[in-house]
C-alpha cells in the first residue's frame, strides 16, 4: 500500500525514526497492522525534476525487490540523499537491505 496524503508523511515524518545510510535515508513506524505502507521523498533541493523523478523511481524499483521480506505492520519513508541521485538501482538496494538489516525490519 502506498502512502499518498501529505498528512500521511506528515505523521511519519513527526514519529517516525530516522536512519541514514551510505545513499539513503530511511524513516519507519511499527505498528499492529498487518500491512506494508511505503512512500518515496525526493525534495526540491535535490535537483531538477528529472532528476528528482529519477530518483523516486529508483527508490520504488529497490523497494519492489525486497518489499517481500520486510515485517508486516510497518510504515516506511524512503529519501535519497546527494550521493544516492547518480547512484544504480542495485547499490541502493544493497544500501536499503543493510539498514533494514540492522533494524530488523526483514523477515526470515
Amino acid at each position: 500500500m502506498k502512502l499518498r496524503k501529505g498528512w500521511e508523511f506528515n505523521a511519519l515524518f513527526r514519529t517516525g525514526t530516522r536512519i541514514n545510510g551510505e545513499l539513503v535515508r530511511l524513516l519507519f513506524v511499527r505498528d499492529d497492522s498487518d500491512s506494508i505502507r511505503f512512500g518515496c521523498a525526493v525534495g526540491r533541493r535535490q535537483g531538477k525534476a528529472h532528476v528528482r523523478v529519477r530518483g523516486r523511481r529508483i527508490l520504488r524499483e529497490a523497494f519492489r525487490h525486497l518489499s517481500d521480506r520486510i515485517a508486516p505492520g510497518t510504515s516506511i519513508v524512503l529519501g535519497l540523499n546527494s550521493k544516492g541521485l547518480d547512484a544504480k538501482t542495485q547499490d541502493i538496494q544493497f544500501d536499503l537491505e543493510r539498514i533494514f538489516r540492522r533494524k530488523k525490519l526483514l523477515v526470515k
